[in-house]
């Protein structure tokens, strides 16, 4: 299919056109498009979010936090981003840019919101002092990490994951250009891992929590995965051993395992 771009582009001109899973879901405005309320239990930490790879990462520290005895507990509700309770009023509040997950620290008055997920890492991690290392050195590593993760991880899931998966069709440029980076991102951390038990060495941080969920559920075939469609083999994953070891390591952690299949109540 040849297309040409406009000279300007614009999206009352191809919203009609918008297919697959997620073409109805986003338009290129920011801010509220409806009231809605979100609720506020009495847990001390309020989390508006969902089960994707962004908001296991941090259902993974909560659980952590929970385990050490360091937070009593949270409340967790689920935004459905195909209904779009992410550009909800309160929710817009919390997070401006209507993405998932979205935190509210109530132990403050007034309550603090924290978005994007590598912030609410840094930000539950710095404040109990859990999760990561006290040396200098190797908080430099750990930092390095996490906004590895952050920055690259959107070529896999809004790049390679989206063409691969949701599009409305299949593209052959996008999805080849997409699965290199994805592979190129996974043969790196494959090395790194190579002689390292976590991330940081022997340390478990909470880069290892950012990473595991794209990353470590790609090579354990969790992501992008159907009757049509096979992520994990078209990517062969299995090359990405030391990947795998350490996936499999961090999948056997309780915490883990309930941080992945969490029960966010619904907002309504």
């Amino acid at each position: 299919m040849s297309y040409t771009p406009p000279a300007v582009w614009d999206y009352e001109s191809v919203k009609a056109k918008a297919g697959g899973k997620f073409g109805g879901t986003n338009r290129p405005t920011a801010g509220a498009t409806h009231e809605q309320r979100l609720p506020i239990g009495d847990a001390p930490y309020q989390l508006y979010s969902l089960n994707t790879p962004n908001g296991i990462k941090v259902n993974i520290l909560l659980e952590e936090l929970k385990s050490l005895g360091k937070i009593t507990g949270y409340d967790g509700y689920k935004i459905n981003i195909m209904n779009g309770d992410q550009f909800g009023s309160d929710f817009v509040k919390i997070n401006p840019n209507s993405k998932i997950p979205a935190l509210l620290d109530c132990t403050n008055t007034p309550p603090v919101p924290v978005f994007e997920s590598g912030a609410i890492l840094l930000y539950l991690a710095e404040k109990y002092q859990a999760f990561m290392p006290n040396d200098l050195t190797k908080k430099a590593e750990m930092y390095s990490w996490l906004m590895w993760q952050m920055g690259s991880a959107p070529f896999v899931g809004g790049g390679f994951g989206h063409f691969y998966a949701y599009a409305p069709y299949p593209m052959e440029y996008p999805i080849d250009r997409y699965a290199m980076e994805t592979k190129r991102q996974l043969d790196l951390l494959n090395k790194h891992l190579e002689n390292r038990n976590y991330i940081l060495g022997d340390e478990y941080s909470i880069a290892d929590m950012a990473i595991y969920p794209w990353y470590g559920r790609l090579c354990l075939g969790e992501l992008y995965v159907s009757e049509q469609y096979d992520a994990s083999k078209f990517l062969a994953v299995h090359e990405y051993r030391h990947i795998i070891r350490w996936a499999k390591m961090m999948a056997d952690k309780l915490t883990v395992q309930t941080a992945q299949t969490l029960e966010l109540l619904p907002i309504d």
